[in-house]
């Protein structure tokens, strides 16, 4: 197999282009090798055990691209001293299953051997598709580990999830990425190190800090600069160099997936809190993204009802404002717009009570004995509906000396109900005022 270093008089381009990408040729061969995920693969910890006592289970390892799902499935099937077979669930069905399950079955009944099935993006795998594993699983004829980028309490069948140990790896630090990327340019075996290569380790954390977490973006990064650094003794890597390569850092993001939801959820949070710093960077964290600015629009109009309210009335006239900007104006003039409403959200007066209290006559109204409308309250367009007594009685509230009438507009079981709870926040305060003059006059016979 051709390395990196069959020709040493090619060029580092050339060479590059012949060899494996480096991220491949620098994948852990070792759990000491390995980086990040220590709390899961460090002395003691659960996953470690596991593997060193040779205990190893079908398992889903959940966690962003590139921080050794794959890597992890390897090892395990190093510890256990069996087959690895890697299935890519984009490209695969059910006869493809069958395959691999029969191979799968042939070793273990010829050889003794186990085989882990390294099953990647499980997650685009459907209902019948995740089913074809159960039996084999509970057979322990494969040990399955599934990758997933998705939270697998949504994406898994339950049935398979069952049977199967969640792990959850989190995005590497850039410490950790700066670690890996010096292995890669010291390392005369699988990595650059014969070549000589230099590098700061400013240049270094410029790189992690760009992969966001993600060792083979980092990996491939540190590749591609070195390969056009200009010819001469000891080249180095710089940030001039690498300001001229990277452009732009791609963040992860799926509309559809989990992480949509938990930006929009620290957004929203930030807001109720009164944190325009945090809501700030929130909002651009997902613009940035590619997020629809009519959704983040739509999202706020809610945001300044729910949690604003009565306490600033103005919250909702902007948000509607703003709403119409982000339409008119699109992205990316509208960010400034949005950036508007989220500070002016943030700082205002906050307030739950409309929120609350309609939620409780939501209860009441579907779950609540449904009482006919009172008399006097009912409409009455024709001489029948007069004659049966509709409207009979009603007092005029503005016939009244307050404005107020002794009436009550509740149903008689309702009668004493209190929903809207004003606070004591902002303009709310003072609509708590009228609000308990109009209870007041409405309870004196």
């Amino acid at each position: 197999m051709s390395s990196l270093f069959d020709d040493p008089s090619a060029p580092p381009a050339a060479e590059s282009l012949q060899a494996a990408p480096l991220a491949e040729r620098m994948r852990p061969r070792t759990l000491d090798e390995y980086v990040g995920q220590r709390h899961i693969i460090a002395p003691g910890r659960p996953l470690r055990q596991a593997l060193e006592h040779r205990a190893v289970h079908s398992l889903i390892l959940w966690g962003p691209p590139g921080v050794g799902k794959t890597t992890l499935a390897r090892l395990m099937a190093a510890f256990v001293g069996g087959d690895f077979l890697s299935f890519s669930a984009v490209m695969s069905g059910i006869k493809e299953i069958k395959e691999v399950v029969a191979t799968a079955q042939a070793k273990r009944r010829e050889l003794g051997r186990q085989t882990v099935l390294f099953v990647d993006e499980i997650h685009r795998f459907n209902k019948s598709q995740q089913d074809a594993f159960l039996p084999h699983v509970e057979a322990g004829t494969i040990i399955l580990v599934g990758a997933t980028t998705e939270n697998p309490s949504f994406e898994v069948n339950s049935a398979l999830l069952s049977r199967s140990k969640v792990y959850v790896l989190e995005a590497l630090t850039p410490d950790d990425l700066v670690t890996l990327l010096r292995r890669a340019l010291t390392d005369t075996e699988r990595g650059l190190g014969r070549l000589q290569y230099e590098a700061d380790d400013e240049s270094l954390r410029a790189i992690a800090v760009y992969a966001n977490g993600d060792a083979r973006v980092a990996l491939n990064i540190l590749q591609q600069a070195v390969v056009t650094l200009p010819q001469g003794p000891a080249p180095r890597l710089t940030n001039a160099h690498l300001a001229s390569m990277i452009e732009r850092r791609s963040l992860l993001y799926d509309k559809t997936g989990e992480e949509h939801y938990n930006l929009i959820s620290a957004l929203h949070k930030s807001i109720r809190n009164s944190d325009a710093d945090a809501g700030m960077y929130w909002l651009a964290r997902m613009l940035e993204s590619g997020e629809d600015p009519m959704y983040l629009a739509r999202r706020l109009v809610r945001l300044a009802s729910e949690d604003i309210g009565n306490a600033d009335p103005r919250a909702l006239q902007l948000a509607i404002s703003v709403k119409d900007a982000v339409h008119f104006l699109g992205m990316p003039e509208c960010n400034t717009a949005l950036a508007q409403l989220v500070t002016y959200l943030a700082a205002a007066p906050k307030s739950n009570a409309v929120y609350t209290g309609y939620g409780a006559a939501a209860k009441d109204a579907t779950q609540d004995l449904a009482t006919p409308v009172p008399i006097h309250l009912r409409n009455a367009p024709t001489t029948l509906m007069k004659d049966l007594g509709y409207g009979k009685d009603y007092k005029y509230a503005h016939d009244e000396a307050d404005g107020v009438s002794q009436q009550s507009a509740l149903p008689d079981h309702l009668a004493d109900r209190r929903y809207y709870e004003p606070t004591d926040r902002g303009l709310e305060a003072n609509i708590k005022q009228a609000l308990e003059r109009a209870r007041a006059l409405r309870r004196q016979t």
